[in-house]
């Protein structure tokens, strides 16, 4: 699949990877609706880079729905990037005591349901395109993480909602395989994100310092890359992708 006049959703899009991505496609000549719910910084972007963005709470059926209803009006909608997700920290038992059940559903329905979400949505739109020369309808993009597997202290709630994720990549993939609409999943590992910039530096160099090769922290362009390997590779189905520098992540 080229990535050329064609329509994407990117979640998450105001800033991290969702940025990154957005500027990769709009570099390669996509047109995307940006969905978010942090509005000023969406805005923003949207106006920079011409493109819509529309404020979306992924784990809201109706703000869902009109987010792809926005996608179609401009195209043929041929790929979702979901980016939108929280990651808290708690211990099961800490010293305030057990894990708030309140917190865990919040990264779960985020995570995970909101990605779900967007996919079966997006999915939906898809089915009525017409197929490409290679017979792909489209392609759904999820982030995981490296907690998916090597998940820390504090990240029980955050580690479970990206296994999730890695879970329902290959059942998706093969419920969709009939339409030609392919799903992968990307795994970062320790990327620069505003919640690790507002960290000392100090902090930021040593866990740059314990990623294997390159010792340094991912950075949205990488995650670009990829995304953009995954969308133009149709080989590229039912498999969720470590990108981490050959990090595996110690307990803390």
């Amino acid at each position: 699949m080229q990535i050329a006049s064609k329509v994407f959703i990117v979640t998450g899009a105001a800033s991290g990877l969702g940025a990154g991505t957005v500027r990769m496609l709009v570099e390669n000549g996509a047109k995307v609706i940006m969905a978010d719910v942090q509005d000023e910084l969406g805005q923003a972007l949207a106006k920079e880079l011409g493109q819509h963005y529309m404020h979306c709470d992924v784990t809201q059926e109706a703000d869902a729905l009109a987010v792809v209803d926005e996608a179609v009006k401009h195209g043929e909608l041929f790929g979702l990037v979901n980016c939108a997700g929280i990651a808290p920290a708690a211990k099961t038992v800490g010293k305030n005591g057990a894990h708030p059940l309140d917190l865990f559903q919040k990264v779960l329905m985020v995570n995970t349901v909101g990605s779900f979400n967007m996919i079966r949505l997006a999915a939906q739109a898809m089915q009525k395109n017409t197929p490409q020369d290679t017979g792909e309808r489209g392609v759904l993009i999820n982030t995981a993480s490296v907690a998916a597997y090597d998940g820390q202290i504090g990240q029980a709630a955050y580690a479970a909602s990206k296994a999730a994720v890695v879970g329902m990549t290959l059942p998706v993939a093969r419920d969709l395989a009939p339409q030609g609409i392919r799903c992968i999943t990307i795994a970062p590992g320790i990327f620069g994100t505003p919640m690790i910039f507002g960290m000392p530096q100090n902090v930021q160099d040593s866990l740059a310092a314990s990623i294997p090769f390159p010792s340094r922290l991912g950075r949205p362009e990488d995650y670009a890359k990829l995304v953009h390997q995954i969308i133009t590779n149709e080989m590229l189905n039912g498999e969720t992708i470590r990108l981490d520098g050959a990090i595996r992540m110690p307990p803390k």
